[in-house]
């Protein structure tokens, strides 16, 4: 069956008819999708018994439940999902009145990341909408959602189509009718995807940097080589940033790597000159890896020094370390025990 999940208005209506229905019909289905979260055709009740029929010859709403989840002393909580091309990875993470969902949008990573365990997988295949869509409409806590953050597994600009989809239903009046600031797409900086989210939307962005110097950050993120920080960073300088759109860098520290005066000098270099901010992150270690997060002194110094040189800066709390909430540590885990 193919899922309704993940179809815009314009398909749900193009839908309807071939099902014999009325065009409007498709604005239904929209609301009982993404408002009221129905997980059958049959909840659809507005919608004719013989419609609804009709629909359930071949499509279906598409919403599976989580294969695992796992909950954290900070409250946390990781879902698994089985995919067309595996298994991929979701995390809710609960916070005062904001609930924040981390969703992945690829099974593995092109981009090979060195201290990323989602890139040391390889890469399986890009997930549809309604495979980012079930990850929300999928868990528990769908209604306590405030915020969506695609910063789970796989590179979103490698797969833009689909992110752009789940955007126009995440912001649509026909959807779920958010405002495109509770959203980030987090990037290593693929230039033409990129251009083509922020022309297209009014999301946020975040920029995995972790090296100001393009040398060094090649050494980590091979994605450096075809797209340099400079030129990522010279194209974002393009849009406004004034308002109420975000551009954030996210930092991860490691210890006599990224974490020297050197590289503080040169980020505040890099970044002057248009409103950003900068997110240190603590580094959530993986197997085989040497690299290691320094101690608190060195990252409240890091933080200081670039807030006192006008760069807005604030450190990242990790969350659920005990229940491996990092990007791809429990998927990969799990991919292993499959192997064996």
């Amino acid at each position: 069956m193919t899922p309704l999940l993940g179809r815009t208005l314009a398909e749900l209506k193009e839908i309807a008819q071939q099902a014999g229905l009325p065009a409007f019909t498709g604005k239904q289905i929209a609301d009982w999708l993404y408002k009221k979260h129905v997980t059958s055709i049959d909840q659809m009740t507005n919608i004719s018994v013989k419609g609804r029929d009709a629909l359930k010859a071949n499509y279906c709403v598409g919403i599976t439940e989580p294969g695992w989840s796992a909950a954290s002393v900070d409250g946390t909580k990781k879902y698994l999902f089985q995919t067309t091309h595996g298994q991929i990875e979701t995390v809710f993470i609960p916070e005062d009145d904001r609930g924040t969902l981390c969703v992945s949008c690829q099974v593995g990573c092109k981009m090979n990341c060195q201290f990323c365990m989602t890139g040391k997988q390889g890469w399986s295949g890009s997930l549809t909408a309604a495979e980012i869509m079930n990850q929300i409409c999928g868990i528990p806590e769908v209604d306590r959602l405030t915020n969506i953050v695609f910063m789970g597994m796989g590179e979103p600009f490698d797969n833009t189509l689909e992110i752009l989809r789940t955007c126009e239903i995440l912001t649509a009046d026909w959807g779920f009718a958010w405002s495109p600031r509770r959203i980030t797409v987090s990037s290593v900086g693929l230039i033409p995807g990129m251009k083509e989210f922020l022309n297209k939307t009014e999301c946020h962005l975040a920029i995995s940097l972790h090296n100001p110097f393009p040398e060094e950050r090649a050494q980590i993120m091979p994605a450096e080589k075809a797209y340099s920080i400079t030129r990522v960073i010279d194209e974002i300088k393009k849009y406004d940033w004034e308002h109420q759109r975000r551009i954030s860098f996210e930092y991860i520290v490691f210890e006599g790597l990224n974490d020297m005066q050197r590289h503080a000098s040169e980020l505040v270099r890099l970044l002057k000159g248009f409103t950003c901010r900068v997110n240190p992150i603590r580094w959530h270690a993986i197997p085989g890896m040497d690299m290691h997060s320094p101690n608190d002194e060195r990252m409240i110094w890091l933080r200081d020094y670039l807030t006192d040189n006008g760069v807005i800066c604030t450190i990242r709390r990790s969350r659920g370390e005990d229940i491996m909430a990092a990007c791809g540590m429990l998927a990969g885990k799990e991919k292993d025990k499959a192997s064996k």
